[in-house]
């Protein structure tokens, strides 16, 4: 089922947390909260896992209000940062403990365990108990635990943060297809961008407790809705520049460094500002010729290797550096000459006054 909020609130004594959101996640979509921390990311879960209770709004599984009812009361699975297994318990019964709670007699709980344990490859450990195994075995037990229940929604509150790099890779490929084996509508936080990208139908993007873009990975990426969003999705970070708007020969253009380049077509430039903040991302950054007369020039300022791409930093005013990601064949040494060039089709424009991205032509 889906879940909706109606203009939720939450506050702590004078710290307003979330402000008045409407928000719904689809049902049986894989959803993730991202954002910095401190963006209220965290409190929206246990909201809606009634963990915590509402200031203002409301909060529907499906047609079912359920801000008023207790965690037991909204048949929701949640498995925390901390995994939260019981250390006196095997494996066997940290799965079967929400069935044995609600009555299910013990031959049919044992018969759901070991169908659980059997998906997530962990039917050998079930007579271990916890401190017995590894970071990425007591994450699976876990969500065995929830999967066990077929929960109406299931939430994550950062569960790979503590493991280390080449497992958390490993268990996101493991969390999407978890969630399409329980075939029900998932909420996952975190403020790993790449966790929210790779994984995703939808993402909200948060910041200072408002949704600043809810959308595909895929348009959060490629049409952020303001500054916020831009700067934090991507990596390396997209570069910003301050450029002003003008005409030449009767078409506009924009002017940034000394430069001019064309505006890109794809924005409604009607009633835009004279100056504007131009984004563009390092991979849509070409290292030019510094004798190029298409690109902006500049002096090399870094340089780093990160596998098979190279990020080479160029300046190209004082203070002012713009990365570029290419192959990492192409060399460039430190001070030296170099310029940068890129596609206006590439561009990203943003109105400095609001953040907000510029409107897009139809």
């Amino acid at each position: 089922m889906d879940v909706r909020l109606e203009r939720l609130s939450k506050s702590f004594g004078t710290n307003l947390v979330l402000k008045s959101l409407d928000l719904t996640f689809p049902e049986r979509k894989f959803v993730t909260l991202l954002g910095p921390s401190g963006c209220g990311k965290t409190t929206l879960l246990r909201l809606i896992a009634g963990l915590e209770r509402a200031s203002e709004g409301q909060i529907f599984f499906g047609e079912r209000r359920v801000d008023h009812l207790t965690p037991g009361d909204r048949n929701i699975a949640m498995v925390f940062q901390s995994y939260a297994l019981y250390p006196t318990m095997d494996v066997a019964a940290n799965i079967g403990y929400g069935l044995k709670v609600r009555g299910i007699p013990r031959p049919e709980r044992t018969e759901k365990v070991g169908v659980v344990a059997r998906v997530l490859e962990i039917a050998h450990l079930l007579a271990r108990k916890p401190r017995a195994l590894s970071g990425g075995q007591r994450q699976r037990v876990a969500l065995g635990r929830a999967m066990a229940r077929k929960p109406d929604i299931f939430l994550m509150d950062e569960p790979l943060s503590n493991l280390d790099a080449k497992l958390r890779a490993t268990m996101r490929g493991e969390l999407k297809r978890f969630h399409l084996d329980l075939e029900t509508t998932s909420i996952y936080v975190t403020h790993d961008q790449l966790e929210a990208m790779t994984m995703s139908d939808l993402v909200a993007v948060m910041d200072q407790g408002i949704v600043q873009q809810y959308a595909t990975p895929e348009e959060v990426y490629d049409r952020p809705a303001n500054l916020f969003v831009a700067g934090f999705i991507g990596s390396p970070p997209m570069n910003f520049a301050e450029v002003e708007l003008a005409t030449e020969a009767d078409a506009p253009v924009l002017r940034l460094a000394g430069r001019t380049i064309p505006a890109p077509a794809q924005f409604d430039l009607t009633a835009a500002p004279n100056r504007l903040v131009l984004g563009i991302r390092p991979q849509d950054v070409r290292i030019a010729a510094a004798g190029d007369p298409r690109a902006i020039p500049g002096t090399v300022w870094m340089t780093e290797l990160i596998g098979s791409e190279r990020l080479i930093e160029v300046e190209i005013a004082p203070k002012l550096r713009i990365t570029a990601e290419v192959k990492s064949e192409i060399r460039a040494e430190l001070n030296a000459p170099a310029a940068v060039a890129f596609d206006a089709a590439k561009l990203h424009l943003f109105d400095p006054q609001t953040g907000r991205a510029l409107p897009r032509r139809a």
